[in-house]
């Protein structure tokens, strides 16, 4: 017998070695109250078939909370790739980014996506989760692995593993077909029965169930410039033949790294002239005396604001700069959100009785004293930084809360013009699977908060759900309202915080619940071929959070 610790139940249990996690959920179904999608051992997130040999740290989740979302989410995207096959053979399906609360599907070699078509998708999905089809998984040398990825035809998952070159490669078998997901399924297509397809530009969004009422599938957005932003990068990626990690790391082992790097800073900063034409211009006709620069997190705002400043300066205005993060309180006058942590993404986190004075006396022609906020100690302090402008100067403010209406409610409409930053990630690890915005800025803000704020990689990682929750209710419902989006992902850039990223990941112990989502991402990170940051240009907006830059923070 074997003595397991279930952190649900707060207790220890015996059970047969070479049980499984499944045979013990079934066991305690009455004591947990919910029936689990997957389970936490020793803090890493395994499949309910994960058999136990040795004690162990048991915790089981639900498919709302932890690591649930993501299994419900990559066991929707094997059921819908299953659907695929069965209604459209031969035609290929890609999931390349989320958008809308859903995700953007599209496929590729059938005439186009039709209401027809979506529904005929929807109603297999259905089919197949009413069937409790088991999600198998198999575990096996990588070279047999990408023989079996080639005759699915799955060609850019092989490339990755090619690129990636792991010994074994574990992987999944549904209804008789096969594919690869970078963490673990669902036990069986019964568990993810709340879904819905509905057709969306030239693609269809899958949504899976809504994070507000799990019993309903999510409802699509409105977002037609945050589409507009994905499909140009998409177009670009397309074009210099890099869409996926595996053709990523096949550039950097044929020393063509530096290539990629030179033309996506150039598409960087071609963007940014693009955006200081639009608000030379609007300046010029009596307007866009204020630039307000907004997004959420690691999005890389600073950067874009000093970049964004040369490109006006180049058109003969003067720019003067004011950051949202110097207004914060004092840290213990913080608000709190509901689980009692500091809410930083709340808009009653800054000043705004100081801010508003200062800017009003900005306005009004003064000289002003900036604070800045020293993050390490919690306080706001002076040092003699100051501000007036002249005759040609365009006032940039930069933080997260610059599109929010409450912000600069009495300034005139005309007078303000608003850039929307996020780093909209348009590179795939394969056709299925696609890399997250949001592990793309958590991994930047990992690296920055430990290089820049002494924050460790656990208390960044632990913090983070906090973080999300307050960009959902204060910064992502006014990214529609900007005149500019900018997207500041690097094609690069995950191969080039790679070896970084991971030291400080692996400084995180395994015997904090932080660990599952430390290993989830150095996982993650293990799929890319490492770059040396020393290709990095000292202007590169990645220079925000590696370090190196020639811009002053």
């Amino acid at each position: 017998m074997i003595r397991i610790f279930c952190k649900n139940l707060d207790r220890y249990i015996e059970i047969e070695g070479g049980s499984t996690l499944l045979e013990l959920a079934a066991t305690l179904e009455s004591e947990l109250g919910f029936r689990p999608i997957c389970a936490r051992v020793n803090n890493k997130t395994e499949a309910l078939a994960y058999e136990v040999y040795t004690p162990k740290l048991v915790e089981f989740q639900r498919h709302t909370e932890g690591s649930g979302p993501r299994v419900y989410t990559r066991s929707l995207c094997m059921l819908l790739y299953r659907a695929v096959t069965a209604v459209l053979p031969g035609a290929r399906l890609t999931i390349e980014h989320s958008i809308a609360h859903g995700y953007y599907c599209r496929l590729h070699g059938t005439d186009e996506v039709s209401e027809t078509v979506v529904s005929a998708l929807k109603t297999e999905m259905r089919r197949l989760a009413a069937l409790d089809l088991p999600f198998e998984r198999f575990e096996s040398l990588t070279a047999d692995a990408v023989g079996i990825f080639e005759r699915e035809g799955l060609d850019s998952t092989a490339l990755l593993l090619r690129t990636a070159r792991p010994l074994y490669t574990t992987y999944y078998t549904l209804d008789g077909i096969s594919d690869s997901y970078y963490g673990v399924l669902a036990p069986s297509t019964g568990y993810v029965p709340v879904f819905d397809l509905h057709r969306y530009k030239q693609g269809f969004l899958l949504m899976p169930f809504d994070p507000a009422n799990p019993a309903k599938a999510a409802r699509p957005i409105r977002q037609e410039k945050m589409y507009g932003a994905f499909t140009e990068y998409l177009r670009f990626n397309r074009i210099v033949g890099v869409s996926t990690v595996g053709e990523l790391n096949t550039y950097v082992n044929s020393r063509r790294a530096a290539d990629l790097i030179n033309v996506s800073e150039a598409l960087h900063e071609k963007a940014l002239a693009h955006i200081s034409d639009d608000i030379t211009r609007r300046y010029r006709e009596g307007g866009a005396r204020i630039v307000l620069i907004a997004g959420p997190s690691s999005s890389g705002k600073t950067t874009t604001t000093k970049r964004l400043a040369i490109q006006l300066m180049t058109n003969l205005l003067k720019p003067q700069m004011i950051s949202l993060d110097n207004y914060f309180v004092d840290r213990e006058r913080t608000p709190r959100d509901a689980d009692g942590e500091y809410d930083y993404e709340s808009l009653y986190a800054l000043d705004l009785e100081q801010f508003n004075s200062d800017f009003n006396r900005i306005l009004a022609g003064e000289e002003v004293e900036l604070p800045t906020y020293n993050f390490e100690l919690g306080r706001r302090q002076y040092k003699g930084d100051r501000i007036k402008l002249e005759e040609g100067s365009i006032l940039l403010i930069e933080g997260i809360h610059g599109l929010n209406p409450e912000l600069t409610a009495n300034i005139a409409e005309a007078m303000k013009y608003r850039v929307y930053v996020s780093a909209l990630t348009t590179l795939s690890l394969d056709e299925h699977n696609w890399v997250p915005t949001t592990d793309n800025r958590l991994l930047r803000r990992i690296i920055r908060d430990h290089k820049y704020r002494g924050t460790s990689a656990e208390e960044t990682i632990r913090r983070w759900p906090s973080v999300r929750r307050g960009e959902e209710k204060w910064i992502f419902p006014y990214q529609e309202n900007a005149d500019a989006m900018f997207n500041s992902s690097l094609l690069f850039e995950l191969g080039v915080i790679k070896d970084y990223a991971e030291a400080v990941l692996r400084s995180v112990p395994s015997d904090v619940p932080e660990y599952a989502e430390a290993y989830r991402l150095r996982k993650f990170l293990s799929y890319f071929v490492p770059i040396d940051q020393a290709l990095i240009p000292s202007t590169s907006l990645l220079r925000e959070f590696l370090g190196g830059s020639s811009f002053k923070y």
